[in-house]
């Protein structure tokens, strides 16, 4: 049997720090659930002490999840850190406290304004006190790439000898070469005393496109967990590519010779649900799970893969989740079909949810002759993340021309409240923002407005991602609809609900 390599996901942490993919705490719970379905064996849910928020997404997701992967917070290696995070963290079924401190003369001369010395003694002191807690300890060395190497390894030992059971090495800044650092990792392995009793991790960012080949090289030279996230997102230019990471040791297992837990017929749905969420999509020609990764324009190409498709495609699409059968619902569909068929496709709703995506559905039919895969999971993916709470659209009508004053006239529901305004402006959509400000009184400033068809055909159903500034906080906000009159407002509403809810009383139900 192969030898395994731990995946540490840190997608609802280092990814959310990822500009405009911040996620709110259903969100998170809601991803968690589904990196789980996924199969990683640690799951870092975020960092307890950066705000209120945070903690309580970490907590809920730390209290949600059932016999599944380790939960993870992040610490700094100041006390206070480390009784927030465990705080979050203990009602976890596999808590883990993982703390951090930088290890680079740069980091500690000009941002922590410390020594050598005082750092190896913070380490010391952190590792002890999450050891007070839990037996799992994840010890980080932040910049380990531009970290001296004789210093890194008097780091390294030190942390193990206070009882940190991982020991994570950090291209925190993208640097490195993949040949540089699988020689730093050899380096560890061969000269730090106890090394062997721990497992060694690599967490590689990937500002020069070298993540996913320096934490290969990582697994080559010794580390047995690779922290990465779906999509590849994280600060600046991303992390190392969980998708791309899995399916290259899988791929290429007569290369490497390792396994990992990973459901790999879950990657495509994980991959769009969190675009979903975040409103952040990836690139046509993204590895693996890219609209393109198993598209042939090319005459060639068709044929070869017509005959053979291992021709020109290394992997399966069913390999990675991809829906290859496109079975056509229509307005004669039931229930048990529908129902059936997001089975099928991996999607499990709750009754509520599943009766709401059917009302839809149902509503959609009447829009569209056919309803293929890729617009059940966008509709589902809208009816997953509509907030129970905040304003719903019951009812849009606008005129527009080139004439005329575009007008909208907008009413929503908020519980049991109805209310409706009339606007106009340089267009529908503009016209039908300002009714919908009227409404709820949260002036938005709309920074960015995206428009794609998600699937095929004229009839196509079409989503439309917003970001708008209130008060200066960005809010992302998506929807789709076959109408992109109705999904720009969808999406700007959702936007809008994020502060809306955010802003009400913690009682408020």
């Amino acid at each position: 049997m192969a030898e395994r390599i731990l995946i540490f996901d840190t997608t609802l942490r280092d990814g959310e720090q990822s500009p405009g993919c911040s996620m709110n705490t259903r969100e998170k719970v809601e991803l968690a659930k589904q990196l789980a379905r996924l199969g990683v064996d640690v799951m870092e849910a975020g960092f307890p002490i950066a705000s209120q928020d945070d903690f309580e997404a970490v907590r809920a997701v730390a209290g949600s999840l059932k016999g599944g992967p380790i939960i993870a917070g992040l610490a700094r290696a100041k006390d206070v850190d480390i009784d927030r995070c465990w705080e979050a963290v203990k009602v976890a079924e596999r808590p883990r406290i993982h703390t951090f401190i930088a290890t680079s003369e740069i980091h500690i001369k000009y941002k922590l304004k410390s020594t050598q010395e005082e750092v190896l003694e913070a380490t010391v002191a952190a590792v002890t006190r999450a050891k007070r807690y839990t037996d799992d300890v994840e010890f980080s060395a932040e910049d380990a790439h531009r970290t001296d190497q004789d210093y890194l390894c008097r780091v390294v030992e030190a942390a193990i000898k206070a009882g940190a059971t991982t020991i994570n090495i950090p291209d925190t800044v993208g640097y490195g070469l993949p040949w540089e650092f699988g020689d730093r990792i050899r380096n560890l392995m061969s000269r730090v005393p106890g090394i062997e009793r721990v497992v060694v991790s690599a967490h590689c960012h990937n500002d020069l496109g070298l993540g996913v080949a320096n934490s290969l090289e990582a697994i080559r030279a010794g580390a047995r967990q690779i922290e990465c996230t779906i999509n590849g997102i994280g600060e600046r230019a991303g992390n190392a590519s969980l998708e791309e990471l899995v399916m290259a040791l899988r791929t290429r297992k007569d290369f490497f010779g390792f396994d990992t837990g990973i459901r790999t017929e879950e990657i495509y749905r994980t991959s769009r649900l969190l675009q979903s969420i975040t409103g952040v999509n990836v690139q046509p020609n993204k590895a693996v799970v890219g609209a393109n990764a198993f598209a042939h324009e090319a005459g060639i190409h068709q044929h070869g893969v017509l005959q053979t498709p291992l021709t020109y495609e290394i992997m399966t699409p069913e390999s990675v989740g991809v829906p290859k059968s496109q079975l056509v619902l229509g307005k004669h569909s039931g229930r048990h079909a529908f129902k059936k068929r997001l089975e099928e496709l991996g999607v499990e709703l709750s009754e509520d949810d599943l009766n709401k995506a059917f009302g839809r559905f149902k509503d959609l039919c009447d829009r569209k002759k056919e309803v293929f895969d890729d617009d059940l999971l966008a509709l589902v993916g809208d009816e997953l993340l509509t907030s129970n709470q905040g304003y719903r659209l019951a009812h849009l009508q606008f005129t527009s021309g080139t004439n005329i004053v575009p007008t909208a006239t907008v009413r929503l529901q908020l519980h049991d409240a109805t209310c409706q305004e009339s606007g106009w402006g340089d267009g529908p959509v503009d016209a039908a923002y300002k009714a919908i400000d009227a409404i709820t009184k949260v002036p938005g400033k709309l920074l960015e407005y995206q428009i794609r068809a998600i699937t095929a055909g004229k009839d196509a159903l079409g989503e439309v991602t917003v970001t708008v500034d209130v008060d200066g906080r960005r809010v992302i906000g998506r929807a789709n609809s076959t109408d992109v009159i109705e999904a720009s407002v969808r999406a700007y509403l959702n936007a809008i609900n994020k502060v809306v809810v955010r802003q009400a009383p913690a009682n408020a139900k």
